[in-house]
């Protein structure tokens, strides 16, 4: 009896194991590149911001994985029924990364061997190194000085940032009135830290130069409009 129970466990722990082996995919940099390009794909880069900024692949989003908090807020903006296309640097956090991510429902989760700097040596291509210069603090108070303004600090790889791009469309639509300023969430840390703007995305309403209103994370149109009052 002992016995078959053992080789119980045995089979039930072979088979955890190839039903594992089974969902976790790892392809190469070539396979990666062709399946990543295809529609409705998410590409999910889990480096750092300041790792992101020297080249990323096309159409990333970004949650630094080391970031707890950051992660989890940004991951849940993914499309778990959509295909997610994972990288980091050289494969560790990527792995990790991808692990979690099968195991709280996303349905796939593809990971680059090597990560970036496999796809390098390949001689591949990477897209938004960030070469052009902060948004100096003097303008951005300039920008902000007269009439109502809606500041916008985000980026294009923030998942909740995107999230947020058509309701922040409708905003400015019905409301012509509003200026927008953008504050590019990996590049203007200087604008950051003087607003105290530590999430992405992070909206701040002034009327006249002077703070009237702030809201983090996904906001609705009626919060929005909730900070022009």
């Amino acid at each position: 009896m002992i016995k078959s129970f053992i080789q119980w466990g045995l089979s039930v722990l072979l088979l955890c194991m190839s039903v594992q082996a089974a969902t976790a995919q790892v392809v190469d940099v070539n396979t990666f590149e062709k399946g990543s390009r295809q529609p409705a794909i998410q590409v999910f880069d889990v480096r750092t911001a300041q790792e992101f900024n020297t080249g990323h692949l096309p159409n990333a989003l970004q949650a630094d994985y080391t970031n707890k908090t950051e992660f989890a807020d940004r991951v849940k903006y993914l499309d778990k029924q959509k295909p997610v296309y994972i990288y980091c640097l050289s494969g560790g956090r990527s792995s990790a990364a991808a692990q979690w991510m099968r195991e709280n429902g996303f349905a796939k989760v593809v990971e680059m061997e090597g990560g970036i700097r496999a796809w390098k040596q390949a001689g591949k291509p990477l897209q938004g190194a960030v070469t052009e210069k902060q948004l100096a603090v003097s303008d951005f108070k300039t920008a902000v000085k007269s009439g109502w303004v809606l500041v916008d600090v985000g980026a294009e790889w923030c998942p909740p940032c995107r999230t947020m791009a058509p309701v922040l469309e409708q905003f400015l639509q019905q409301h012509p009135q509003v200026k927008l300023v953008k504050v590019d969430g990996g590049r203007d840390q200087e604008v950051m830290q003087s607003v105290k703007a530590n999430t992405l995305p992070t909206f701040i309403a002034y009327k006249e130069g002077k703070e009237a209103g702030r809201k983090q994370g996904v906001v609705t149109l009626a919060e929005l409009e909730k900070m022009m009052k």
